[in-house]
C-alpha cells in the first residue's frame, strides 16, 4: 500500500489544533430605573468600586453594546477556566452587579488551526509505516504540537487589543444531510480554509482577529473577536467572507454583538 493510499483511507480526519487563552465573554443589561432611583452620592461610589475593580483585572476589558441585546459586554481572557470563575466571581461581588442583569455569555479557548502542519506530520509519519494513534505516532504529534506552542505563542496568548470597536459573534460549520463539513477530506477542508484565510490577511492593520474555540463548551463550535477602530471594516471584512466557499457554503452565524471599548466607567454610568 502506497503513502498515498494510506493517507486516504486511515489517516485521522481531524485536524491538529494547539490551544491558548481560556475566554469569557458576558453580555449584560443595565437596570436603569434602580439605578437612577440611587442617590448621587451611591451612584459614584458603586462606579468607583466598580472601576477600581475592573481597573485592577489582567486583560479583562468593557464595552458598551449598541441596539437591544445588552448594554454591557465584558470579555476576559485568562490562563485557564480556573481563573475565568474568580474573574466572574470577583465581578458578581460588586455593588454594580445589583443593577445589571446577565442576558448571555459564550466560553471559549483560543484556537490555532493546524491543516498545513497536519497534512505534512499525517504524510511523513504514513511514510514511515508509523500507525495511527501508537504511541509512536503520539509521541511525534505531541513534538510538532510543542514547536507550534512555542512558535504561536504570541498568537495563543494574546492582550485584548486596545481598539475602539469590538465585534464578536459565535458560529458554526453545517453538518446537515446535503451540507457537511465533516465529511469532507481533510485535502479539501485545507484547500478551502487556506482560501479563507487570505481574505482576512488583507485586512492585516485595519483589524485584529482573535478566533477561540467552543466544541464542548458552549452552544457553538467558535467564538470570534474582531477589533478595529473604525466598525465599518467589520461589515466589509464579514461581507467579503461570505463569498468564499467556507462562509457561502459551510457557515452558519449566531448573534452579532458590537460595542465601544470603555475605559471610564463614570462617563457611561455617572
Amino acid at each position: 500500500m502506497t503513502p498515498h493510499t494510506i493517507a486516504d483511507t486511515t489517516l485521522p480526519p481531524v485536524p491538529l489544533t494547539i490551544e491558548g487563552a481560556s475566554v469569557l465573554h458576558q453580555m449584560m443589561r443595565f437596570r436603569w430605573p434602580a439605578w437612577r432611583a440611587l442617590s448621587d452620592g451611591d451612584r459614584s461610589a458603586i462606579v468607583a468600586e466598580a472601576a477600581a475593580a475592573l481597573g485592577g483585572m489582567t486583560n479583562t476589558a468593557v464595552y458598551s453594546l449598541l441596539g437591544h441585546k445588552g448594554d454591557l459586554m465584558l470579555v476576559h481572557f485568562r490562563k485557564d477556566f480556573e481563573e475565568l470563575n474568580h474573574a466572574e466571581l470577583a465581578f458578581a461581588r460588586l455593588r454594580i452587579s445589583d443593577y445589571l442583569e446577565q442576558t448571555s455569555s459564550y466560553l471559549s479557548i483560543v484556537e490555532l488551526g493546524l491543516y498545513e502542519s497536519t497534512s505534512k506530520v499525517y504524510a511523513g509519519l504514513a511514510a514511515k509505516g508509523i500507525q495511527p494513534h501508537s504511541e509512536e505516532w503520539n509521541q511525534a504529534i505531541e513534538e510538532t504540537l510543542d514547536r507550534q506552542r512555542q512558535a504561536m505563542a504570541p498568537r495563543l496568548w494574546p492582550e485584548i487589543p486596545d481598539a475602539k470597536y469590538c465585534c464578536f459573534y459565535p458560529m458554526d460549520r453545517k453538518r446537515g444531510e446535503a451540507i457537511n463539513w465533516y465529511t469532507e477530506s481533510m485535502a479539501e477542508r485545507q484547500r478551502m480554509m487556506n482560501e479563507h484565510g487570505l481574505i482576512g490577511r488583507r485586512y492585516a492593520g485595519q483589524v485584529r482577529q482573535i478566533i477561540s474555540g467552543s466544541i464542548g463548551f458552549d452552544d457553538w463550535e467558535w467564538g470570534v473577536d474582531l477589533f478595529a477602530e473604525d466598525p465599518l471594516v467589520f461589515k466589509k471584512l464579514i461581507y467579503e467572507m461570505r463569498f468564499d466557499q467556507v462562509s457561502a457554503v459551510y457557515a452558519a452565524f449566531g448573534t452579532f454583538y458590537v460595542g465601544l471599548r470603555v475605559k471610564d466607567l463614570s462617563k457611561l454610568l455617572g
